[in-house]
């Protein structure tokens, strides 16, 4: 009897991390099925990001599809920055994503909106911000 309340704990944490991986599975594949209509686009835990000519659209991932969905306009955008964790205006930028990503993009839109696109990896975010800060400035006419 001991030894079956000593494996017990065991026993649910697989339970547990079997769920979590067929849960974070259905996001991918969800992921993978909206993503299709995209030129460019990248899945993170916390968002959900494509480009489509002079459109970018970001939401977040569950296994139902991306939800939460935002679609903006390149003409509505007048810079984008990238904010990283360590900076100064992390924090205070960050609203409620300080706590789980490492950066976001801010983008500074003509009607003084700021919308914030999270990503858990700054390489990845680094590599957004200069590929969109480029297409901003050469005005969509050689996307890749």
């Amino acid at each position: 009897m001991v030894h079956g309340l000593l494996w017990l704990p065991l026993l649910i944490f697989f339970f547990w991390i079997t769920w979590a991986g067929w849960n974070e599975y259905q996001k991918v594949e969800t992921y993978k099925q909206w993503a299709n209509q995209f030129e460019r686009s990248k899945y993170d835990i916390l968002a959900a990001l494509g480009q489509s000519e002079r459109n970018l659209t970001w939401g977040l991932p569950t296994r139902q599809g991306i939800i939460n969905t935002q679609t903006i306009d390149f003409n509505q955008v007048r810079s984008i920055s990238l904010i990283a964790k360590g900076d100064a205006t992390f924090a205070e930028a960050a609203q409620d994503l300080a706590k789980k990503s490492e950066a976001f993009l801010q983008l500074q839109l003509t009607d003084d909106e700021q919308p914030q696109i999270p990503f858990t990896d700054v390489d990845i975010a680094q590599k957004w911000c200069s590929f969109l800060t480029k297409t901003l400035a050469e005005g969509g006419d050689q996307l890749s």
